[in-house]
Formats: structure tokens, sequence, C-alpha cells
């Protein structure tokens, strides 16, 4: 009776551990969005602390390439500006000097023709003057045109300017987004080129586990619906995190190759992408399973 009373407990928890023991609906990896990180600006790099697995904000700065030749580049420019600027004022100070001289003429054409009028001054007297304002009034003229000119040499060298400070502005390579340093391919010392990569970002807070369902299986799952995610905890046991299906394909494809039978690698699946919630023990092409 003992022996019967022992048997039928072990029947009993085999058969309560077998059913609590699901079986996962697809399987597949861990995906993070990546971001690569490149310089803007060819130079050495004078300044890169950040270390894999540092977290960064979006904004933050990462490296920063030696502005040395560019802020030269950029006080010469604004010495030019400023040479520019006095040759502008030296013009309108000479405009103001012809402008008074021709008031001072204005006052002697009137008497002169008051004068004239009276037969007390001649005609040559008259036109003498209204040809030195008729001149005087060609150079301002000049001058407005040298004026011009000089404006629009001011305006190439402003452009000039702005294009250092935005090659200033891009020396400084900021972090696009919120995430974790995963892959550093550069340090402090080293001479960067436009374009190189600096470094690799992901956000780790969300996660991506991409599995593939059969079609058999697609009418459980929905966009937005929840789900099961399991990773393996040792040998046998499973760590489970809550996920959210965000999206779902709409075509079917063949299993890719990562699945590991050849007999289901010619199964017509759907992509199922669902989102995780990190707590930072899930990494990127970490397997996993999802149960809906």
């Amino acid at each position: 009776m003992k022996n019967t009373l022992i048997i039928l407990i072990l029947l009993l928890v085999s058969v309560s551990c077998s059913s609590n023991k699901e079986v996962a609906d697809g399987y597949g990896n861990f995906e993070a969005t990546e971001v690569m990180v490149s310089a803007e600006t060819t130079g050495r790099i004078i300044q890169f602390d950040r270390v894999e697995g540092n977290p960064v904000e979006k904004g933050d700065l990462i490296a920063l390439v030696d502005t040395t030749i560019l802020q030269l580049q950029k006080a010469e420019i604004e010495s030019g500006i400023r040479s520019v600027r006095t040759r502008i004022s030296s013009v309108i100070a000479q405009n103001e000097i012809l402008e008074q001289q021709i008031e001072n003429l204005n006052v002697n054409i009137n008497r002169i023709g008051n004068m004239l009028k009276e037969e007390a001054a001649t005609q040559k007297q008259y036109d003498d003057l209204t040809g030195q304002e008729a001149v005087l009034r060609k150079q301002i003229a000049a001058n407005n045109t040298q004026k011009e000119s000089v404006i629009a040499e001011m305006g190439v060298m402003e452009s000039r300017k702005a294009t250092v400070n935005e090659q200033i502005k891009r020396s400084s390579v900021y972090s696009p987004t919120r995430g974790t340093i995963i892959e550093k391919y550069a340090e402090a010392g080293e001479v960067t080129t436009a374009g190189k990569p600096l470094a690799k970002v992901a956000d780790l807070s969300v996660i991506t586990l991409k599995v593939y369902v059969s079609g058999g299986q697609l009418g459980r799952v929905k966009t937005g619906g929840k789900c099961k995610v399991r990773i393996d905890d040792g040998e046998k046991a499973f760590r489970e995190f809550e996920g959210t299906v965000r999206f779902i394909s709409e075509k079917a494809e063949f299993t890719p190759k990562i699945i590991q039978t050849k007999e289901e690698r010619v199964t017509m699946v759907y992509a199922v992408e669902i989102a995780v919630v990190n707590d930072g023990t899930l990494k990127a092409g970490m397997p996993g399973e999802a149960i809906f």
C-alpha cells in the first residue's frame, strides 16, 4: 500500500511538471537597433574617452577631432572680413565728404544763378559750378559701385566662415541616439577621415526577438498583442519576459537557414518581431523563443 501511494504521488508530480512545460511556438534570435557613428571631418582624434559598454544619451559627445587648422582658417577669414569692413567704411566716409562738397556747391550755384539773372555773373561761372557738381555725383556713383563689389566680397568671406564653423561643429562627434556603445573602431591619438566609423551604438533598452511562425499559428498572433518570451537559464530551466508583437510579415517565406533541421528550413513561415523590455540580460544575437 505504501509503495503504491509513493508511485501515485510520483505520477502526479510527473503529470504536473509536464503540463507546466509549454512548447514554444517560435524560435529566433534577439536583434538590436544599431547605429554606426562616423567621423564627419578629417584629423587626429584628440578625445575619445568612451569605452565599450558605456551608456550614452542622444546628443552625448562621443569623440572630438582636432580643430586647430580649422580655427586658424577661421581666424584668417575673420581678419579678412575686418579688412573688408574697413574698406566699406572708407567708401562711406568718402561719399559723405562728396555729399558735403555737393551741398556747398549748390549754395554757390544758387548764388551765381541769382547773380546771373542780374547780369552780375557770367554763364561760364554758372556752368563751371554745375559741372563740378556733376563730377562729384559721378564720383559718388563710382564709389557706390566699388562699395557693392566690396560687400559682395565680404559675402563670400562670410560664406567661407560659415563653412569653417560647420566643419568645426562636425569635428565633435555626438551620439545620434540613446543606447550603449557596443563596439569601438578607433582610439584617441589616431588619425581619422570623413566617413570613417568610430563606434557602433545600439539601443538595448528595448530589444527585438525575431521569430518565424507557420500559417497555422498566425491566427493566434496579433500586432500589439502580448506574448511570453523565454531564454535559457541553465541546462533545463528558462527565464521568462513579457513581449509585445510589433510586426508581422505580410508574406510567407522559407524558414531561414538559422533553423537547424533541413525539414524545418523548407517550411513556409511568417516573420514576427517581438519587442522585449531589456533588464540588461538580453544581448543581440542571443537565441530566444516565443509562446503566443
